[in-house]
């Protein structure tokens, strides 16, 4: 019994100094996590517990979806030295052509065919952000324009081209098909069957890793540490389905997010094409050195920008149901904040996606709770910026100290 019980102690003793190496060698990382916890704490207290509820922990994660898309996209452009001020103006452009579509357009071309005219309207939202990410990428890439002068003055374009399409009026786009992509919900049985191919998933994921890296040669982590990290996000995933079952179920936008934020990190860290994002960042001479063709992946960075405002911007216009004048206003700095908060370095070469998601949640959720305490906008803008200024202070502190 005895050497039983030491065993136990050994392990978890073991498992304690992992989990504080590991703590230690992504403390950024960890950070960040600890301040949304805190967030989470802070407002559900101040607001009797409402902040948690079902339904404002629903409407949480579906508000976070349009920042979203566009930090995950940010993350590369700002990894490779550059930035986009344009975002959130291009999101909404595209969210006003959708509903101008679907206002105008459909209505008298197609008037029986709703699901179709919807899918159209999504196709082509996602064209024009595309067709504007190649404009704005060949000209940062190919003209070589500095990024921040060629996307503030994409702001500016958009935001007259926004004016001329909605001719100062508001667009409706609050159709029943094109609604269910922002407004719809899984049943509840189709969210514990996603949660368990999740969970499947990610164990399958440990286990083939400890593999390769133990083919390779490569010293393997202890198998302690990987079980707790892995059944730790198993949690939070059943967790989340559990809640968002309680209110209507998981949200189409979150499903989509997540399959956007899957292939992104997928790209950014298993595929040449993030790898040399990274090596650009990092160090843009010894790139140029070892032959990587800077123009044409900086080019191919701001064209993926563009299809990732162009969903963002198709979002919108569902989740609003609408077409406005101010469409987009102020999601370009969100979506940046978002990314920084998330762990990307201003200086280049650092940066993740999965942060990006952290960062932009951690913006929702200041949100959200501010305007459930009934703060008035100046304020949370104010709170907003010092965040911001301390995040990427952070950031420099982390990157000397190295």
């Amino acid at each position: 019994m005895s050497v039983t019980t030491d065993s136990a102690k050994g392990v978890q003793v073991s498992l304690t100094s992992d989990l504080l190496k590991l703590f230690r060698r992504n403390i950024q990382t960890y950070a960040i996590i600890i301040a949304m916890v805190a967030i989470w704490i802070f407002f559900a207290f101040m607001t009797d517990g409402n902040y948690l509820s079902a339904q404002n922990f629903s409407n949480l994660f579906r508000q976070m979806t349009v920042t979203a898309f566009l930090a995950i996209g940010m993350v590369l452009v700002i990894v490779t030295g550059n930035i986009d001020l344009s975002v959130g103006k291009l999101a909404g452009f595209v969210s006003v052509v959708v509903a101008y579509f679907q206002a105008s357009v459909w209505t008298r071309v197609m008037p029986d065919m709703p699901i179709v005219a919807a899918t159209l309207s999504v196709f082509i939202g996602i064209g024009v952000g595309a067709l504007f990410g190649v404009l704005q990428g060949y000209i940062i890439s190919f003209l070589n324009v500095p990024s921040f002068i060629v996307t503030l003055g994409g702001m500016f374009v958009l935001n007259g081209a926004i004016l001329l399409v909605t001719q100062g009026k508001t667009i409706p786009a609050n159709q029943p098909a094109i609604a269910v992509i922002a407004q719809g919900y899984l049943p509840a049985w189709a969210g514990w069957l996603m949660a368990a191919l999740v969970v499947a998933y990610l164990f399958f994921n440990m286990f083939r890793s400890r593999q390769k890296k133990k083919e390779h040669g490569f010293e393997l982590p202890s198998f302690s540490l990987d079980i707790f990290i892995t059944a730790f996000f198993a949690v939070m995933v059943v967790g989340y389905v559990y809640v968002v079952n309680k209110y209507n179920g998981v949200q189409i936008p979150v499903l989509l997010l997540a399959i956007a934020t899957v292939l992104m990190s997928y790209m950014a860290n298993n595929t040449r094409f993030g790898r040399y994002a990274y090596a650009i960042g990092g160090n843009r001479e010894a790139a140029r050195l070892s032959g990587i063709n800077i123009r044409k992946r900086i080019f191919q960075i701001f064209v993926l920008m563009g299809v990732l405002c162009g969903v963002g911007g198709v979002v919108l216009a569902s989740y609003v149901g609408y077409g406005t004048i101010a469409a987009g206003q102020g999601y370009e700095l969100d979506a940046i904040a978002a990314a920084i908060l998330g762990g990307t370095s201003t200086l280049g070469g650092v940066g993740t996606v999965w942060g990006a998601i952290i960062g932009a949640l951690i913006m929702s959720s200041l949100s959200n709770g501010l305007q459930l305490l009934n703060v008035q906008p100046s304020w949370q803008y104010l709170l907003k910026g010092m965040v911001l200024v301390l995040a990427v202070y952070a950031d420099v502190t982390f990157k000397k100290s190295r």
